[in-house]
């Protein structure tokens, strides 16, 4: 029988651990594929650490690129042998009121990616084929696993934001190294902020065509037009809402942020403003994937082996990551 690989976790708080399962037979509109990159992403250390709660045991991993290797009876997208993506959005629906209306990413009833179904710290994985992406060409597994979480909310929290000149990203990690790329090509300018004391993580913004960077208690040189928080720390709301001009907006990215202090009414006067972002659509991961292409996009990765997903959690809970972590297996 033929064997597959995971990291599997069975309570939060626990660390993942390898084991061996058959290799499944996808059903439906599934299809098996091969693991060739998976990338770590802060919503994979969300639910390690329990801050969110989903099923249990799981294997995490939502930043998935491989190979099909099998299809299910009604998969018809992709054939054997062709690369793909697989995103946090691993079904919908179809038939609720926000399915309905375009706005999938709120369905009432999903599946994500190494949330609710098993991910990507694996050797295999199986996805519903509607779901998945054709990744282009021009980039190699590793480079385009952080594309598929931290570079597609990022984009579409960069569409919240508006079209304004000059945009705020807070925490520069995986998403905003790739968000900062899309702003400076868009014509903008981007203000990265980071934790107080990285001077390392500034540098890094600046070598990127940030204009300035800084740490998240400075005030920015200009005020600007929206920010956009990554880092899951609701400290930084009414931070940000103090650094943007009248008008302006604050768009929180992340799926879990620390509760948001009390903060005077005289901060969001004016007509800022305060949204969320919820996972994406499959439109979202089209549009993105063609604009990455074209600037194009370079991810900064550091791969680490599959048995390594330990290892590269708490690299990411200590905030020691330069752009993305990919365990290639």
């Amino acid at each position: 029988m033929a064997m597959m690989r995971a990291m599997q976790m069975d309570a939060p708080g626990e660390a993942l651990h390898m084991v061996e399962r058959p290799l499944p037979v996808p059903q439906g509109s599934d299809i098996l594929i091969q693991v060739s990159a998976c990338g770590v992403c802060r919503t994979d250390l969300h639910v390690a650490d329990g801050d969110i709660h989903g099923a249990l045991p799981i294997v995490p991993g939502h930043e998935i690129v491989g190979t099909v290797v099998a299809l299910g009876p009604d998969a018809d997208r992709f054939a054997a042998g062709d690369r793909v993506g697989i995103p946090w959005l691993g079904q919908t629906c179809g038939h609720c009121r926000y399915c309905e209306s375009g706005r999938e990413n709120l369905c009432d009833h999903p599946v994500f990616t190494g949330f609710s179904r098993d991910g990507g710290f694996a050797t295999h994985v199986v996805a519903d084929a509607r779901f998945c992406l054709a990744i282009p060409d021009g980039f190699d597994d590793a480079h385009a696993a952080p594309l598929l979480c931290a570079g597609l909310i990022g984009y579409r929290a960069l569409s919240m934001a508006g079209e304004g000149l000059n945009i705020g990203l807070y925490g520069f990690g995986a998403a905003a190294h790739i968000v900062a790329q899309v702003a400076i090509w868009q014509g903008r300018n981007a203000y990265a902020f980071t934790r107080k004391g990285d001077e390392k993580g500034q540098k890094f913004a600046r070598s990127l065509g940030c204009v300035w960077a800084g740490h998240s208690e400075e005030q920015p040189p200009v005020e600007l037009d929206a920010a956009i928080i990554f880092a899951p720390v609701g400290a930084l709301v009414p931070a940000s809402l103090r650094a943007v001009c009248k008008g302006g907006r604050v768009v929180c990215a992340g799926i879990h942020m620390s509760d948001i202090p009390a903060f005077p009414y005289a901060d969001l006067w004016e007509e800022r403003s305060i949204r969320s972002v919820a996972n994406l659509t499959r439109q979202d991961g089209v549009d993105f994937l063609e604009i990455a292409a074209k600037i194009p996009v370079k991810t900064h990765v550091t791969r680490l082996p599959l048995g390594d997903a330990n290892a590269a959690l708490d690299t990411l809970r200590a905030g020691e990551v330069e752009g993305a972590i990919v365990l290639v297996p």
